[in-house]
């Protein structure tokens, strides 16, 4: 099994040297993902607005400015997003973007890409909440063809292209992985058809173990090998109205190990970590971090093993 560590922002407040020490811890205790999530602004709480499962003044690093610094002071551990909201932005510059991080950190990039929920956040960047679907089903075959096509030609209802270049090539071409987040039926179809993997949301459930099978299916349907995606899900505390946060769980790497297990058994190749759980639950500074991150990791490789 693969473990992946969902960076925690919130040690930005230590200074870059923290961020940097994280990074490193990451590397050095043998994690073989670093991904940061995304959100380019959140909206505060007001009538009719959709609340997100986490505090509006969360701190939250542009991922992609983020896994640069990270790349530039790491060597090995893989690199990525879970995930970018796709639809947001445009995706030429996200396919240079992306291309010039897998340039600099040696082949080491892995894109997860999704839809989001803030209505708020696509009006903020000028584009279409209610079109994200039909948007990021067209952007990712169009990242593929600018990380792989000499010259760039393509013809979609909401972007395109007409002989453009795109230099230099990313090292692993239009292989770099591009991997679907959300649990919706759309998301489920995506991942199957478009996506070289899954990332499941939350807790480990029965639908997220009938989630396995149904991407299966569609990239069956489509004609694609479904035994070669991936499958991540994300290690998250059963649910407990007495620890709402799951404070208790994540400070207890024997808790944290069985999640992994059950993770496994279900079918999923990799999980991650929330170091920002792990943070709120007591971590509260680099050092510490590192401490339980590590106590964390062994933990875990001790109960499903490594890949």
């Amino acid at each position: 099994m693969k473990l992946a560590l969902q960076f925690p922002h919130i040690v930005y407040r230590e200074g870059p040297a923290a961020v940097a020490q994280i990074g490193r811890a990451a590397e050095s205790i043998g994690f073989d993902q670093i991904d940061l999530f995304d959100h380019v602004v959140m909206g505060h709480p007001m009538e009719g607005r959709l609340q997100g499962p986490y505090p509006t003044e969360m701190p939250i690093l542009e991922p992609l400015v983020g896994l640069g610094f990270l790349a530039a002071v790491t060597e090995r551990v893989g690199l990525g997003i879970e995930v970018l909201i796709l639809p947001q932005r445009q995706p030429a510059l996200v396919a240079k973007q992306i291309s010039t991080l897998d340039t600099l950190s040696a082949g080491r990039i892995r894109l997860g890409v999704g839809v989001g929920w803030q209505e708020c956040e696509y009006e903020a960047l000028g584009t279409a909440f209610r079109k994200r679907g039909k948007m990021i089903d067209e952007a990712i075959p169009l990242l593929r063809t600018y990380w792989s096509e000499k010259s760039v030609d393509f013809a979609g209802t909401y972007y395109t292209a007409t002989q453009l270049a795109m230099e230099p090539k990313p090292p692993q071409g239009g292989a770099i992985p591009i991997w679907v987040g959300g649990d919706s039926p759309a998301a489920l179809r995506r991942a199957g058809r478009l996506g070289d993997g899954w990332m499941a949301n939350g807790a480990i459930t029965e639908e997220d173990v009938a989630g396995i099978a149904t991407v299966k299916r569609h990239a069956e349907e489509a004609g694609r090998d479904p035994e070669a995606l991936g499958f991540q899900a994300q290690i998250t505390a059963p649910p407990d109205p007495e620890d709402p946060i799951g404070i208790g769980f994540h400070s207890s790497p024997d808790r944290i190990a069985a999640v992994a297990r059950t993770a496994r058994e279900a079918g999923f190749g990799w999980v991650a970590v929330n170091a920002s759980l792990i943070y709120v639950a007591g971590a509260q500074n680099a050092d510490s971090l590192c401490e339980d991150l590590e106590k964390i990791c062994r933990r875990i490789r001790a109960e499903v093993g490594h890949d």
